[in-house]
């Protein structure tokens, strides 16, 4: 249960910097009422070039290959699906339906994390310029 929690905590910190890095123009163009950009001055700017970005990318391979490693890696989809299959051996079918459901759930988590990604390596390389 516990995993769970972080793991969802991190797919949720991931994501959400990432829509919020790259989706705040996209939201302001949405709504009728004026809405300012976002501005950083350049130092903040390659702050997050610096320091939020490597972060990002970083978490959400880790979160990528948790979720994608095989039945010994706690928390991954295999491992949900291996578990629930003991569960079920063993009669308890209720819990081997809860894990089978998490398993699903995770999966798609994959999907939305690799189109997290995309979005975190498109504002990096739209935004943060090599050092020379």
């Amino acid at each position: 249960m516990r995993g769970t929690t972080w793991t969802r905590l991190a797919l949720a910190g991931c994501g959400t910097a990432a829509c919020l890095l790259v989706a705040a123009p996209l939201a302001s163009a949405q709504t009728t009422a004026p809405v300012a950009p976002i501005t950083l001055s350049p130092e903040e700017s390659q702050q997050v070039c610096a320091d939020w970005v490597p972060k990002l990318q970083k978490r959400a391979a880790n979160l990528e290959k948790r979720i994608n490693g095989g039945p010994q890696v706690k928390g991954s989809v295999a491992n949900l699906k291996a578990r629930a299959a003991d569960q079920r051996a063993a009669g308890h079918t209720a819990r081997a339906d809860q894990l089978d459901q998490r398993a699903t759930k995770r999966q798609g988590r994959a999907g939305e994390l690799t189109t997290a990604k995309q979005k975190l390596d498109a504002f990096a390389s739209a935004h943060c310029k090599p050092a020379k």
